[in-house]
């Protein structure tokens, strides 16, 4: 089959196959929303640990959001060195079980968005057939847990260097910090903006690092390949079709940045009408409506973004096996 071969067409043709394969966009939202809660854990037992050890009042220790709440507990349990310990291991062991359970489920995503790509056929092609939309419809237990068991290890293995990437980089940016703050003269005016340029450092870095993490869990999909042989793949995708790549980042940016601002807006109209007597037992079921469906939009988002990716590094593959060149033996 042909693949597209703009960022354009890359996203139409991947809004269509996860939309066609919705199935995996509910699971992605269920781990993530478990995720989420399995992280409440630690967060409910440090404020608990708090206000037993130090008879603080559990409002205020539960007061901000969870960035916020981990941080203050931590502060408040430093005086308390074993309690600490305690409560940074509980926080790591559900962190590491959590990411068990995402890359588990990634690995049966990936597995039917690329069994749907290389069967669906050009369905981004106009006009929109519904026989072209049925035979990217890939779904199925089997496929799904298939691809997850046979994906697990090696998504493992790249977590696991995801993580230690993510070390490096906060220690770089630590030390930029470090460095030009030092250079300003330790002068604490400057701490604010050091602070400031060290987190969009860290943010930036992060958000190129997660892309190349998902080119290397699209190219060990695809040729069902090692870590290594993937990761060198991603370094010749990402030179063959950079500005594509650029174009398809742009897009997806520019999506999350005004989701996030549609949902700031709709949160703090919810918080406004809450305030009107009786309203709140109305509001309650519609926040919770309009929780599930932004995390539903936000997941359908990032399989789109996947499933473009991975559309251009088809197109990409079959470029270069034309030429007579393969990108990497495995």
């Amino acid at each position: 089959m042909t693949h597209p071969g703009k960022a354009r067409t890359a996203l139409k043709r991947g809004s269509l196959m996860a939309a066609a394969n919705w199935q995996v966009v509910v699971i992605q939202s269920v781990a993530d929303t478990t995720f989420k809660l399995l992280l409440a854990v630690p967060v409910v037992g440090g404020a608990v640990l708090v206000t037993t050890l130090l008879g603080q009042d559990s409002s205020d220790v539960l007061a901000g959001d969870l960035r916020e709440i981990l941080i203050g507990v931590a502060a408040t349990l430093a005086a308390r060195p074993l309690a600490l310990a305690s409560y940074v291991f509980g926080l790591v062991l559900v962190l590491a079980g959590g990411a068990v359970l995402m890359f588990l489920v990634k690995g049966g995503t990936v597995a039917v968005l690329v069994l749907a790509d290389r069967v669906g056929g050009p369905v981004e092609r106009p006009p929109l057939r519904m026989a072209g939309v049925r035979r990217a419809i890939q779904f199925s237990i089997e496929t799904f847990t298939g691809g997850a068991a046979r994906l697990f290890r090696r998504y493992l293995s790249l977590g696991i260097i995801l993580t230690v990437v993510y070390a490096i980089v906060a220690a770089l940016s630590l030390l930029l910090a470090y460095g030009l703050y030092r250079l300003g003269g330790d002068r604490p005016l400057l701490l604010g903006s050091v602070a400031a340029l060290a987190i969009s450092l860290f943010v930036a870095l992060v958000t190129i690092v997660n892309v190349l993490y998902l080119l290397a869990q699209i190219v060990v999909a695809v040729h069902d390949g090692k870590v290594g042989a993937a990761i060198r793949d991603v370094s010749r995708f990402v030179r063959g079709e950079f500005w594509k790549l650029s174009r398809v980042f742009g897009v997806t940016v520019l999506l999350l940045v005004l989701g996030m601002i549609l949902s700031v807006a709709a949160t703090w109209g919810f918080y406004l009408i809450a305030y009107v007597p009786l309203a709140g037992l109305i509001v309650l079921p519609l926040q919770l409506g309009a929780w599930l469906l932004r995390n539903l939009l936000f997941q359908y988002l990032g399989l789109t973004v996947l499933s473009a990716y991975l559309s251009l590094y088809r197109s990409f593959v079959g470029d270069v096996a034309d030429t007579g060149a393969v990108p990497s033996s495995r």
